[in-house]
């Protein structure tokens, strides 16, 4: 989908997923840590505003002007504060060493993963989820498999952190009948360098 797909997506009043947090998100939420986050991808908010509601200082970032929007409306509606973003994540610019967390859920650009690992701060923690290949096999997501990660690929990607949680299942789509084949990941940035996780 391309910039113009998107903004027809959100372009309605209903909110296209919903307002709770992703579920994997919610669950977790303990392992975080507190401080400056940054949602990719993010949609109409309903990650940055979960995690601005208990204490996060979020920037959200998504390519679609009419989701920010939406996002920023039901920010102020709700006395939260998220900084919202519209960008487009092949260009946009991570800062460097700036968030204690960084979310990635359901957006799959591999060239971004580097530049998610150099926008945390030491000690950081990114939290990733998206489709698997077995996605195929079932309605909705991606049909391109360029856009599904092969099996243990979001592990690898994350080898040279301390890998906190992974699992690679079908579970029950959070909004829709039926089934989504997904990847989880929550990994910490090492406090110094070598002190990863390696093969």
């Amino acid at each position: 989908m391309d910039k113009r797909d998107w903004e027809e997506k959100y372009r309605g009043e209903e909110l296209v997923f919903g307002r709770e947090p992703a579920r994997f998100l919610a669950e977790n939420l303990h392992l975080l840590p507190q401080g400056k986050a940054l949602d990719l991808a993010m949609g109409e908010g309903r990650n940055a505003i979960y995690l601005a509601r208990h204490g996060w200082k979020v920037t959200g970032v998504d390519i679609s002007e009419t989701a920010v929007a939406k996002c920023l409306k039901r920010a102020r509606q709700e006395s939260v504060p998220v900084e919202a973003i519209a960008a487009d994540l092949t260009t946009y610019p991570i800062p460097e060493g700036t968030y204690d967390l960084i979310l990635n859920f359901y957006y799959l650009q591999r060239n971004l993963i580097p530049s998610i690992k150099t926008g945390l701060k030491p000690g950081g923690m990114v939290v990733f989820e998206t489709y698997i290949v077995e996605q195929l096999q079932y309605e909705g997501g991606p049909r391109d498999p360029a856009f599904l990660l092969a099996p243990n690929e979001l592990l690898d990607h994350f080898r040279d952190f301390r890998v906190i949680l992974y699992r690679e299942l079908v579970v029950d789509s959070e909004r829709d009948p039926g089934k989504k084949a997904i990847a989880s990941l929550i990994a910490r940035k090492p406090e110094k360098q070598g002190l990863g996780i390696r093969d």
